[in-house]
């Protein structure tokens, strides 16, 4: 006995030993890769203070707008001000004669916005963005729901719209308590009777469902009466789960660039290039604790209490994981009332072999079979040889489905969505295929109206973030059906 627990131990400390020669190779492997990358410039140095989280708590929009205010003026006095003249180039959204620079604009839409309707208001709704954006990408929805009425609350989740080196110290439960705050002062301007929605867009899908299950559980948290969740963000890949470890090295200031999973240059006047490790962990620990509380709480039979949810996700998705937000939330719902619509490819792409064979079955494996507690839609060609689109219903509960026209085209030069996607118009003066000209529309740049043609190495930016979808043909069907639920709700 003694010589096999001998043997035993022997062994474990051999795994030991071969673990952590691993690790350490592992580590000297990524620090060696980052030693290639860009260097770090101010923007990935200069973190500007946030309000704590006990601070949060307590503050009211006000105070919240006073914190940012003052993040902001960190980021002129020691970034702008303070740019070597190399850096001083016009594609450097913290340069102030760049024609990127957030100062410049009509409205700069990396703060946090407050929208009031005319007259009295009808409803408030949150709206919460996502990883490495700002409150602009959900300025459309905001918009259409302030004129029907609604007051319309943007906040700026802590380490974002400022710099990335924002998001190296921001936390999951920092975005949580500011999401806290705004539905406070969202509840406390309309009073008890008037509507409250939450509209989340990927990793603000996943802070307003966590919003809305801590609600359940503490009475002391104003209730949501809809949600909207566009790309939300309930599962990510498992690589997330251990980002943690690629930044070990940075422990040492000769690996500080480990810190980072990307070291890009910031064109992008409202989301960051660059993409800290932290970022990655942060969204892994928010989406592991939405998932464990989704699980523990449809065992006791307390989902039941959640408001409608309304969701739209492109079948395609490299952010996010659609199959996530299919078995790890819709699964787990109630019969009340809510709605998966689901973007499909272009079956009319004329890519024949170029498409992955998994593509092209994702919806039907996606979808359990009907009868399902919650509706769904799919919004695809009409059929597999036509532009035309449709979207294809069945009501929860039911097994028929509805065929319905949407007088909507697939463009030609579209295979499908992203995850970027969803949220805005073809008329985005940023990533619309077709932007609006008008001077508030006026963002330095048209990234959704380039075609990606030329010769290598011309562009500053990866030609990744050209190719990719940033605009949805399909934003009037999206924008009907938030309609329909406003509408509703009144």
């Amino acid at each position: 006995m003694r010589r096999m627990l001998h043997r035993t131990g022997r062994l474990l400390r051999r795994g030991f030993i071969v673990l952590v020669v691993l690790l350490v190779a592992l580590l000297g492997l990524r620090a060696w890769d980052m030693s290639s990358a860009p260097p770090l410039r101010p923007w990935h140095l200069v973190v500007p203070d946030e309000l704590p989280i006990a601070a949060l708590e307590a503050a009211d929009w006000a105070g919240y707008l006073a914190a940012e205010n003052a993040a902001f003026d960190t980021v002129r006095r020691e970034v702008t001000e303070r740019l070597d003249p190399e850096d001083q180039v016009l594609a450097n959204r913290y340069f102030a004669g760049s024609p990127m620079h957030g100062a410049r604009f009509v409205q700069d839409w990396n703060r946090s916005f407050l929208l009031q309707p005319d007259g009295a208001p009808r409803g408030a709704v949150v709206f919460l963005h996502g990883l490495t954006d700002a409150p602009y990408s959900q300025r459309h929805i905001a918009e259409r729901y302030q004129e029907l009425g609604f007051i319309a609350f943007g906040p700026r989740l802590p380490g974002h719209g400022t710099v990335p080196a924002g998001l190296t110290k921001a936390t999951w439960e920092d975005w949580l308590a500011a999401t806290r705050l705004a539905v406070r002062e969202a509840r406390k301007r309309i009073g008890p009777g008037l509507p409250l929605h939450i509209v989340g867009y990927s990793n603000g899908g996943a802070l307003a469902m966590k919003y809305a299950l801590d609600a359940i559980e503490n009475p002391g948290l104003p209730k949501a009466d809809r949600l909207v969740l566009i790309s939300p963000m309930i599962g990510i890949t498992a690589f997330a789960r251990f980002a943690g470890l690629a930044a070990l090295p940075a422990m040492l200031p000769a690996f500080a660039k480990t810190a980072w999973l990307g070291i890009l240059p910031e064109f992008n006047p409202f989301k960051y290039n660059s993409f800290p490790v932290n970022g990655a962990r942060q969204s892994w620990r928010l989406t592991a604790a939405l998932q464990d509380q989704l699980r523990r709480m449809g065992a006791a039979a307390r989902l039941d209490a959640l408001p409608p949810i309304l969701t739209f996700q492109s079948a395609v998705d490299a952010t996010v994981s659609t199959p996530a937000v299919l078995s790890a939330l819709f699964a787990q719902l109630p019969a009340n009332g809510s709605e998966i619509v689901l973007f499909d490819i272009n079956r009319n792409a004329k890519l024949g072999p170029l498409l992955r064979p998994e593509v092209q079955v994702l919806v039907d494996r996606l979808l359990p079979p009907a009868p399902r507690r919650y509706a769904t839609v799919v919004v695809g060609n009409a059929g597999p040889d036509q532009d035309a689109v449709v979207a294809r219903l069945v009501a929860a509960g039911g097994t028929a489905e509805e065929v319905v026209p949407l007088s909507i085209a697939w463009p030609h030069e579209l295979y499908s969505l992203s995850h970027v996607a969803l949220p805005f118009p073809p008329s985005d003066g940023l990533y619309g295929a077709r932007p609006d000209p008008a001077p508030d529309e006026d963002f330095g740049m048209r990234l959704g109206a380039v075609a990606p043609r030329g010769e290598r190495n011309v562009l500053v930016l990866d030609l990744d973030s050209l190719v990719r979808a940033s605009s949805n043909p399909f934003y009037p069907y999206l924008m009907r059906r938030i309609e329909a639920v406003i509408a509703a709700s009144r």
